[in-house]
């Protein structure tokens, strides 16, 4: 099934994204109003639980199918050692997932989250983006589409991850693409470059944006130039999610900017989103910054998978036992404003 026909498609989808239910979170708000507590005393809470309510259109939101994707790529750009792993590493940690080993195994499982793996095409890495673009129009249509096939409709919430060596590589340039600033300001260590990796890095995120700038037209060509199969699966999946009104918590760096061509172009798009962390990547907070998104933790996490996002559903889970479960004044017969 493709979702996606073609790039006119995928373009026309980004111009016609459903909004929340704005009488579901006028609802939600007079609830919290209600509910035997200080207004406002608990915080962030309070505006998550609105926030579900928003896109799941109901006073009180439920949280029984949380949804969680890796998608795992390769990157033509890892030759030029910009990476501390080798690329080997990438199926290998897919063989992990799947033997429930990783580290997303385990969150995903502390957090009751629906955890499947998306292998794109790892033995045909995508393209240097230094000296050629990722993909062809195909190859894009085709991760965009994996992305979007990935949802399940049931998804009160979804959370994508990914596992690519390289692969924040191609995320700064997506990001210094959509958001301008120098290469250097979008490039970090990722899994542990030395100053030398570092250079590397920004020498060819230097020569991706030069080479690719002018072709960089629409969020398409973006992602098709510039990102990776599984970035593009990133992105296919969150705005599928956005075309059924599906809640996402946004993990990393990198998965922060698989949208950032979107939200450039768009910048409603991460209206459906929560950040859940910012990592200890050091760019990821001016992203969120530019997505216009505060992160509910920040615990120095840079693993991707999915991982940060999969420690912050329980906070989602809280804000909704909060909001669905409490007595209102009148319930509990308390007098409004004693509590």
């Amino acid at each position: 099934m493709s979702l996606f026909e073609n790039r006119d498609v995928f373009l026309a989808a980004l111009a016609e994204m459903p909004g929340p239910d704005a009488g579901a979170v006028a609802a939600a708000r007079a609830r919290q109003a209600q509910l035997t507590k200080p207004t406002g005393s608990l915080g962030r809470l309070e505006d998550i639980a609105v926030f579900m309510a928003g896109w799941q259109g109901a006073e009180r939101p439920r949280l029984d199918t949380v949804q969680a994707v890796v998608f795992a790529g390769n990157h033509g750009v890892a030759a030029r050692g910009v990476s501390a792993f080798p690329v080997e590493v990438t199926a290998q940690m897919v063989a992990n997932f799947a033997g429930g080993g990783a580290a997303i195994n385990a969150l995903a499982g502390a957090c009751g989250a629906d955890l499947s793996i998306v292998a794109l095409d790892l033995d045909r890495p995508t393209g240097d983006i230094a000296c050629e673009p990722a993909m062809d129009e195909a190859d894009c249509l085709a991760a965009l589409n994996a992305g979007a096939n990935a949802l399940k409709e049931e998804a009160q919430l979804l959370f994508v991850g990914e596992m690519g060596i390289a692969n924040t590589t191609p995320a700064a340039a997506l990001a210094a693409m959509a958001f301008d600033g120098e290469a250097a300001d979008w490039c970090g260590r990722g899994t542990g470059l030395d100053a030398a990796g570092v250079a590397r890095k920004v020498a060819a995120v230097e020569a991706a944006l030069a080479l690719h700038a002018g072709a960089c037209t629409d969020p398409f060509e973006t992602l098709r130039r510039l990102g990776g199969r599984e970035i593009a699966a990133m992105a296919g999946a969150m705005l599928a999610a956005r075309m059924q009104r599906i809640p996402v918590l946004l993990d990393g760096f990198i998965a922060s900017a698989s949208i950032a061509p979107l939200a450039a172009a768009f910048s409603d798009f991460p209206d459906h989103c929560l950040a859940a962390h910012r990592s200890a990547e050091a760019a990821h907070g001016r992203l969120l910054d530019h997505l216009g998104l505060e992160p509910l933790l920040a615990l120095e996490m840079r693993l991707g998978e999915g991982s940060g996002a999969a420690v912050a559903v329980p906070l989602v889970r809280a804000a909704l036992a909060a909001h669905g479960e409490m007595a209102t004044f009148a319930e509990a017969e308390v007098a409004a404003g004693s509590a």
